[in-house]
């Protein structure tokens, strides 16, 4: 079963704000990873690499390509996670 859009937004949220440093309550659909929570480039394939582990999804770099923002991950990921999960 894929997890909810909420679940997966409550991950991406612990990872940032325990990993990276931002603040949860800035961790929001809207929020941009560069402009809005200070995320490198290296930042952003750390948070790919710590994803990674988390999840039961394999998650390509590809994947991550056009990723600005909070809920393009998070649409990302519920993509991935409904297609493994109808495997």
């Amino acid at each position: 079963m894929a997890a909810s859009r909420e679940e997966i937004l409550a991950r991406i949220r612990k990872t940032l704000s325990e990993e990276f440093d931002c603040e949860a309550s800035k961790v929001v659909p809207e929020a941009r990873f560069y402009e809005d929570l200070d995320l490198d480039s290296i930042d952003a394939v750390d948070l790919i690499v710590r994803l990674r582990r988390e999840v039961e999804f394999d998650i390509k770099s590809e994947d991550f390509k056009s990723i600005r923002t909070v809920g393009d991950l998070l649409g990302v990921l519920e993509r991935l996670g409904a297609a493994s999960s109808a495997k």
